[in-house]
């Protein structure tokens, strides 16, 4: 493959243009608007990669390449139709896994290549990437194994806090360099089937590695978990670029692995966490064991909820994981239009880190062909909230917490929020009065400006919707 930027070359060419499509596609991912754009930038940039890949002169596996895409192309357009929008974070760890698996036995085919011809300090340099491959990757695929059990809900959300887990740590990562010295070793003495073992006992090494970090870490920073693997899973991929000299897999999964950790980055702000404290884990250690709150609440009905509604010049609607499970976005775009006809400003609320997956609300609001006008960000809404007639909390707990900001003990002190308290009127959809996914008690539900409507997402804005057209 080549490896310089021969423009005589029809393949290296190909490759500038799905490059340049890469590229394009990622820039159009980050805005709702363009985002189905960006989408299929994407794909022409990987149909015109695989071409390019396969019409090389040197290419002569057509076979089993055809094995491999026509299967592997049926099995992922079955199971993404099949997927619900509320399993795509699930998904999303699943493919990283497939990354990260991708990257090991990448690693191991190129060491046992027996084509080899480079010798000297490029042979050094090649051992290395084949061995950093393989690590990251088997750190990727079995983290993504475990965060999909996570997310799934077949292990619980909260950390695993071994004693001394940072040393566990530690003594792993000596462990994995010690290996590559050992490793590095073996193969420039041409040792292949102890450079195997090497890498296999590596493998094992840093994939429990993979598994105690993600244990570690609690169910509250499972957003920033999936976004985290997304950064792993394309630092994996561009060790295999390396080791297959490579230059469109090594600029296309940079860009995967680079925005996975921009991404990172703004969900821990968006928690006021460090990235390195989510790393670390035993955030939430007392998840599962929520903080009482004190306080009686005020419950409500459909009736006084639309009449409410009818009566606000501006309604601010907040959805959660709660709407996303009981698929109610469809009914509020609905609403949302009847109330627009009538003259009353509606806008979404958005929290960095609502729902499972970043971007989980924003993904379904669009489904529902929500105006993408209407959807602020929460810095861009909680100026506007204080003169908010009526706020809409829709299957939100820990994203409108004021314990966040009042209470300096709670588990989430100091993580912004959508301080919906401020509006006039707070109306809470809820199945009932449990705590949310940090498993914390909320003030909110307990204030005087606060109404519980308790039921079914879905049902109850159904009966919204309804009560309102027989007005």
């Amino acid at each position: 493959m080549p490896t310089t930027l021969d423009t005589t070359n029809p393949a290296t060419v190909a490759y500038i243009v799905a490059a340049a499509l890469f590229i394009l596609s990622l820039s159009g991912l980050g805005n709702p608007k363009s985002s189905r754009r960006g989408n299929m930038m994407g794909i022409a940039g990987m149909v015109i990669a695989l071409l390019a890949t396969a019409m090389q002169k040197e290419f002569t596996g057509y076979g089993m390449l055809a094995g491999a895409l026509i299967p592997a192309t049926i099995i992922g357009a079955v199971l993404a139709n099949r997927v619900k929008m509320t399993e795509m974070p699930q998904l999303v760890a699943m493919l990283h896994s497939f990354v990260g698996a991708a990257a090991v036995l990448v690693g191991f085919a190129t060491l046992l290549d027996p084509n080899r011809t480079i010798i000297g300090t490029e042979l050094v340099i090649h051992n290395i990437e084949i061995y950093i491959g393989v690590c990251i990757g088997a750190v990727t695929f079995t983290g993504s194994i475990i965060a999909f059990a996570k997310l799934h809900g077949v292990i619980g959300g909260k950390p695993l806090t071994l004693p001394g887990r940072h040393l566990l740590n530690i003594g792993l990562l000596v462990a994995t360099i010690w290996l590559a010295v050992l490793f590095v070793q073996a193969v420039n003495a041409e040792e292949i089937s102890r450079a195997l073992w090497l890498l296999g006992i590596a493998s094992v090494v840093t994939g429990v590695l993979g598994v105690h970090m993600v244990m570690a870490i609690g169910g509250a920073d499972m957003p920033v978990v999936v976004s985290m693997l997304n950064s792993y899973s394309g630092w994996a991929a561009a060790a295999a670029g390396f080791m297959l000299s490579n230059d469109l897999l090594i600029i296309t999964v940079a860009l995967v692995g680079s925005s996975g950790a921009i991404l990172s980055y703004i969900m821990c702000k968006g928690m006021n966490r460090s990235f390195i404290s989510v790393i670390l884990g035993g955030f939430g250690a007392a998840e599962g064991t929520a903080v009482a709150v004190e306080g009686e609440h005020t419950e409500i009905d459909i009736a006084a909820t639309v009449e409410l509604m009818c009566n606000a010049k501006s309604i601010v609607i907040v959805p959660g994981y709660g709407m996303a499970v009981a698929q109610a976005q469809h009914t509020l775009s609905e609403i949302t239009k009847e109330f627009e006809a009538i003259g009353t400003t509606v806008h979404f609320a958005i929290h960095p880190i609502a729902g499972r997956l970043p971007g989980h609300m924003n993904v379904l609001l669009a489904e529902a062909k929500v105006s993408y006008d209407i959807v602020l960000e929460m810095d861009e809404i909680n100026p506007n909230l204080p003169e908010t007639d009526l706020v809409l909390v829709i299957g939100a707990n820990d994203i409108v917490n004021p314990s966040a900001l009042d209470d300096p003990g709670s588990p989430i002190a100091g993580m912004p929020v959508l301080e919906v308290w401020k509006a006039k009127d707070v109306i809470v959809m809820k199945r009932s009065m449990a705590s949310g996914y940090a498993g914390i008690g909320n003030p909110l539900f307990f204030k005087s400006n606060t109404r519980m409507l308790f039921g079914d997402a879905k049902k109850n804005v159904d009966a919204i919707l309804t009560a309102y057209r027989s007005r």
